[in-house]
């Protein structure tokens, strides 16, 4: 696959200042006001103002030049306009009104974290001593951006821009919504048709379902607000999860343990239609998250402004 990794993200919200605070508190490393870091993937988050939250751009990691033509000679067939600026292409998707930037960028090569042992009926691997998992103290730091979700007023279409256009590949279906890969994540993108363009969630790395446990934990302290929905495990990509939300009414949740896709070839995407394109266990499924709180804010905000 051409197209290797979800680099960067720019989001835009009321308050940069609240949102900063949240994210450094999140676990990413600052890198001055609105930027920052993970753990693995270098700067991966912008945080710009804007009258309501969303989000402004996606940056795509290729290997080369002729990635960025073959891109553009896609967006040519769908009659797509775009801007090819050196090792950079730049198109909007009508649907999602988000700016993606297709770059020129290293592959990402992370450092493997240590084999976690368990102790299972018949199977003891951590003799005379107490999980190591219980025994962390430093604050979770994300490892990487993962993924993001966006709500499309022209979903079908949306997924024709980046799978057709930009070179995403479906992982798998349910019902108004795709999953999406620009790397061997599972998916890097969801597409969900919604009544107006907005960012759902982004969605970061951790080690394991502890660290998703122990961050999400941390991050609750005192903040009961910010909780969502969570400890789960996802059916469709198989991840665990805890979603919390930002000042500015975005979810981010921490993940762990997402399928790969190595061989494009043994993977056949599917049709989920019950329970399991939610979750395959957890808490219940909030309304909440389903249709966030200030949904209705946005459609009016946007419906002002238009």
């Amino acid at each position: 696959m051409p197209l290797h990794r979800l680099a960067r993200i720019t989001m835009g919200v009321p308050d940069v200042d609240a949102s900063h605070d949240y994210y450094a508190e999140f676990g990413l490393t600052a890198l001055g006001r609105g930027r920052f870091a993970s753990a693995d993937g270098g700067e991966q988050l912008k945080i710009v103002h804007a009258a309501c939250r969303r989000l402004d751009e996606l940056v795509v990691a290729v290997d080369d030049a002729d990635d960025l033509g073959r891109v553009g000679a896609a967006l040519d067939r769908l009659e797509m306009p775009y801007v090819h600026d050196g090792h950079c292409l730049r198109a909007v998707d009508p649907g999602t009104e988000v700016t993606v930037a297709v770059e020129v960028q290293p592959r990402l090569v992370q450092p493997a974290s240590a084999p976690v042992p368990y102790n299972g009926p018949g199977r003891v691997e951590r003799p005379d001593g107490q999980a190591p998992a219980v025994l962390r103290e430093d604050v979770v730091r994300p490892r990487r951006l993962g993924h993001v979700v966006l709500g499309s007023t022209d979903q079908p279409a949306s997924q024709r821009f980046f799978t057709e256009g930009v070179g995403f590949k479906v992982s798998d279906l349910v019902p108004g919504a795709a999953f999406l890969r620009c790397s061997t994540d599972h998916h890097n993108l969801l597409l969900q048709q919604a009544p107006i363009s907005f960012l759902h969630h982004s969605s970061w790395q951790v080690d394991d379902v502890d660290e998703v446990g122990r961050a999400a934990t941390r991050m609750l302290a005192g903040r009961p607000e910010r909780h969502v929905w969570g400890l789960g495990r996802h059916h469709v990509g198989s991840n665990f999860f805890w979603y919390l939300k930002d000042p500015a009414g975005n979810f981010t949740e921490y993940f762990a343990d997402m399928d790969c896709i190595v061989d494009d070839q043994l993977w056949t995407p599917r049709v989920w239609e019950d329970a399991r394109s939610l979750y395959s266990w957890g808490p219940p499924v909030p309304p909440s998250f389903l249709r966030p709180e200030d949904l209705a804010a946005l459609m009016t905000g946007a419906h002002d402004a238009s």
